[in-house]
């Protein structure tokens, strides 16, 4: 497989900029494709990262070799680790996206007016999108698949973390395109570590189109205090676990764990769990029992240290933290009101839960939480592109324009009107 050339060290700008020109001319080339010419490359990629994936693993042992485990947490490595059936749903994600509708070219509405004029609203793709992020190789699949879907070039800029074994997957990428004849530089990895490279294609207004940020608090925020360019980025994703007072309890207590333990070191997981303070004693000391069973550090508010000892003081700043580890901050409200309140003031607006038998409680709940996902019943690590049937997403958008919840092909495209006519002037 050809492998994208590496990068001039003394010039770090003047590489990003070749990239972001290449990728300028591979839009507008892949703009006109049919759904076909997309899904073959998309297919090929797939078999590629199946017939790799003693290289994946090797690259990834290098990666994992390198970093200090000793000093990062279990959540992290998770996110960095590749195993076989890792791979096998990398290359099954980029089959769902395949199999997705295309969205390009879809009429969104169409009208007539008065005087004979037909308008449609149809969708286009975005042009270059910018991905930058960090330690999960899993997104240079994903991210790079996703563009491709849409119509869109992608540059891909992933962490110093897991470089090798992005570029094993990118070269996996790079081989699918070449087997289907498309445009080399449809997808693109920037070919360094080096930070300046993030600097560089935030500047580049002319050329790349959007930004697209997934990872720390840190990289967003850079990102957005810096980019001349339109982000869709989410920040934190500090999600909750409502247990309300008509909860079943043994929903609230699998949907508890599930929500804080299956994967900890993910967006999705919950970082909060609130507890209706009228069932707390009966509801909360299994939930409390199968966390710490597991593993998981306890930090709550006096009720609830009182009916677990290996519970800790919970500091001010617990309700407003993202952990991504296995530690969750527990704390008993007075009621429905209370906990929306709590969410809407200390949440990132990510993804909340509520856990009822009460259907009125549970729409209120639904409809008063300003987050971009919220459930009923369900676990907040249901929070993601291909639970959603989406194939896969880029990331959770935290923000209002644009796109909100999972990015993914459909978030990727804008629109244009297309006006037909036969021969109408203007008055």
């Amino acid at each position: 497989m050809a492998t994208q050339a590496a990068v001039d060290d003394n010039d770090v700008r003047a590489t990003v900029e070749r990239l972001a020109r290449d990728a300028r001319a591979a839009a507008q080339a892949l703009g006109g494709l049919g759904a076909d010419e997309k899904n073959r490359a998309l297919h090929a990629a797939a078999r590629h990262i199946r017939a790799n994936e003693d290289r994946l693993i090797e690259a990834n042992g290098r990666d994992l070799a390198v970093v200090d485990t000793a000093r990062l947490t279990d959540a992290f490595v998770d996110r960095l680790e590749l195993t076989p059936a890792r791979i096998e749903a990398l290359a099954a994600g980029i089959e769902a996206i395949a199999a997705l509708d295309d969205p390009v070219g879809d009429v969104m509405a169409a009208w007539e007016r008065p005087n004979g004029l037909h308008i449609e609203r149809v969708r286009v793709p975005l042009g270059v999108i910018g991905i930058v992020y960090e330690s999960r190789p899993n997104v240079t699949a994903d991210a790079g698949a996703l563009c491709l879907k849409s119509g869109n070039a992608a540059i891909l800029r992933g962490g110093s973390e897991s470089h090798r074994t992005s570029g094993a997957i990118m070269d996996c990428l790079r081989a699918g395109l070449a087997e289907a004849g498309l445009p080399p530089a449809a997808i693109q990895m920037v070919p360094t570590t080096d930070r300046e490279a993030v600097g560089a294609m935030l500047t580049m207004a002319e050329l790349i189109d959007i930004i697209v940020p997934r990872g720390g608090k840190s990289l967003i925020e850079r990102v957005q205090r810096e980019s001349r360019i339109p982000v869709i980025a989410h920040l934190d994703g500090n999600c909750h676990v409502y247990v309300e007072r008509s909860a079943d309890p043994e929903t609230a207590r699998s949907v508890a764990f599930n929500a804080k333990m299956r994967r900890p070191g993910i967006c999705g997981a919950a970082e909060t769990l609130l507890v209706d303070r009228a069932v707390a004693r009966d509801v909360l000391p299994p939930i409390l029992d199968d966390l710490a069973r597991a593993g998981c550090e306890l930090r709550g508010c006096a009720e609830t240290r009182a009916l677990d000892d290996r519970v800790v003081p919970a500091a001010d700043s617990d309700w407003d933290t993202e952990y991504l580890d296995a530690i969750i901050a527990v704390r008993q409200v007075g009621g429905l009101e209370d906990a929306i309140t709590h969410i809407n003031t200390h949440g990132s607006h990510h993804t909340d839960a509520i856990v009822t038998a009460d259907d009125a409680a549970a729409e209120r709940f639904l409809g008063a939480v300003d987050s971009a996902i919220v459930l009923h019943n369900a676990s907040t690590q249901f929070a993601d592109g291909g639970e959603f049937g989406m194939g896969a997403e880029i990331g959770i958008s935290t923000g209002r324009l644009h796109a909100r919840g999972p990015v993914g092909v459909e978030q990727l495209t804008t629109f244009k009107y297309v006006v037909r006519g036969s021969g109408q002037v203007r008055p």
